[in-house]
């Protein structure tokens, strides 16, 4: 080890374990780490309140982790990196890669301008199981369904690097910065993020991982659809910040023995992988229909129905229940992101940018990737996109996934004393059912803001129209 300066830029790997760029800068000299908040470069990809809040408190852990020597930064990093290699005498620069179009095209005249000035820079992959110029189809294009991509790209393909130990030693660079987390500005001022309970940080990702692992991973196949039950790893908004690498979860899943269940949550890497791979791929994922003939399709524009369904209040309580767990939480459960997306897209027609737009303000696991992919999946206009007439009934779904109104009562208690016959379909129940309930619909629970049935049949005309649009 030499006595160079090498900064190592936290990025979206706010962990020490299974960190090659930080491992690889503790090798080879004093290690200068640092984190830069660019909002210069992100234009409509700045973090959502959500993600700022996790990541405010990350950081914290952080530091802590690396005894206090996390310098933060604030505004575009090629300048602020070119400042510290001026004032600390900087022989190198590491970090790992990330995968958003806005980030690949501002590290790329990063990479340009330091090579200009002699400067060592290496970027490494600490945020995916393999990079997606790699896995690509026989013919080189990239694939476009999930269930190959994941056979070939996944299962056959040579497995991840195994997850690296902390480093065993860091010496760090002495370095100072003007300005603090807190002046960030990353805590809302309007304090709803007072509501939430997360354990955030690299070592409370482990715990959460190893939890999973030995006392839910046995029954997520089944369990996984079930809202009320615990059978869902909550790993992903650890995954987005990087205070956990897909590999040590992949690995961690495989001490199992192997099963149903073991296989359906590889898959659910396989996922993310696949999302960030039509990122990669497709960098206008974000904004633009992978279906063209989506390019006309006659959304609505409704603001009264966009409020209620993020308020939670359409009338049908599985939407209502998602959405106020969103809104409480940061989170939604997946069969639930499934059941409120459709109702947003296809019964009330309103364009999934605007469900993007909400889950990446309110998400606290809000990647560019999957929320994207996973919108237009739901929207039918994506790759490997659910078939258009798949429009999820929220009173079906209510009845089989949540069959004793757990989940849904937790967050929609104002239909708490109601009958399960009726939970999910409160306009259908007697008057006195209702009164004995204490509910008023239209008052103390608002009725349907469209009738099912009659919005499920307008949304399979308005696909009709656009079917032969190639």
């Amino acid at each position: 080890m030499s006595n160079e300066i090498v900064i190592h830029w936290f990025r979206q790997d706010l962990r020490l374990a299974d960190n090659l760029s930080l491992s690889e800068a503790a090798q080879q000299g004093l290690v200068l780490p640092i984190y830069i908040y660019d909002d210069v470069n992100s234009n409509d990809y700045d973090l959502g309140d959500a993600s700022k809040w996790w990541l405010y408190h990350s950081l914290i852990k952080l530091n802590e982790s690396l005894k206090n020597h996390l310098l933060i930064f604030k505004g575009d990093p090629k300048t602020i990196l070119l400042d510290l290699i001026e004032k600390y005498d900087v022989k190198a620069v590491h970090w790992n890669r990330c995968y958003e179009p806005w980030r690949i095209a501002r590290d790329e005249l990063i990479k340009k301008s330091l090579k200009e000035h002699n400067i060592t820079t290496k970027s490494f992959n600490g945020s995916l199981l393999c990079e997606p110029w790699n896995n690509l189809k026989a013919d080189g294009t990239p694939y476009k369904v999930f269930t190959p991509f994941y056979k070939n790209a996944c299962i056959k393909a040579t497995p991840p690097n195994p997850p690296l130990p902390k480093p065993f030693r860091i010496k760090y660079a002495s370095g100072d910065s003007k300005i603090t987390l807190d002046d960030l500005n990353f805590i809302s001022k309007n304090k709803w993020h007072e509501k939430l309970n997360w354990k955030v940080g690299e070592e409370n990702a482990h715990k959460r991982l190893l939890n999973f692992v030995e006392n839910g991973l046995t029954n997520y196949k089944k369990g996984r659809d079930f809202p009320s039950l615990d059978n869902v790893s909550k790993l992903s908004p650890h995954l987005h910040i990087g205070e956990l690498s897909p590999s040590q979860v992949w690995y961690a899943a495989k001490t199992v023995q192997e099963s149903d269940s073991q296989e359906h949550f590889l898959r659910e890497l396989g996922w993310r992988e696949f999302s960030y791979n039509l990122l990669y791929h497709f960098p206008s994922l974000p904004k633009s229909n992978l279906q063209a003939k989506f390019d006309t399709f006659p959304w609505l524009k409704n603001q009264k129905r966009l409020s209620a369904w993020q308020r939670g209040q359409t009338g049908y309580p599985l939407v209502d229940a998602g959405m106020r767990q969103l809104w409480q939480t940061g989170y939604m459960h997946n069969r639930v992101r499934m059941v409120v997306g459709s109702f947003l897209v296809k019964n009330l027609l309103i364009h999934w940018h605007e469900g993007e737009r909400w889950f990446w303000n309110t998400l606290l696991d809000a990647d560019l990737a999957n929320n994207s992919a996973s919108w237009q999946w739901i929207a039918g206009c994506g790759a490997d996109a659910a078939p258009y007439f798949r429009v999820f009934n929220p009173c079906i779904q209510g009845q089989k996934f949540d069959p004793e109104g757990e989940y849904t009562r937790k967050y929609v208690p104002e239909l708490a004393s109601l009958s399960s016959k009726y939970l999910f379909s409160p306009w259908e129940a007697p008057k006195d059912v209702l009164d004995e309930a204490g509910v008023v619909l239209g008052k103390s629970y608002p009725k349907p803001i469209v009738e099912m049935q009659q919005s499920r049949n307008r949304a399979l005309e308005a696909y009709k129209k656009i079917q032969s649009i190639s």
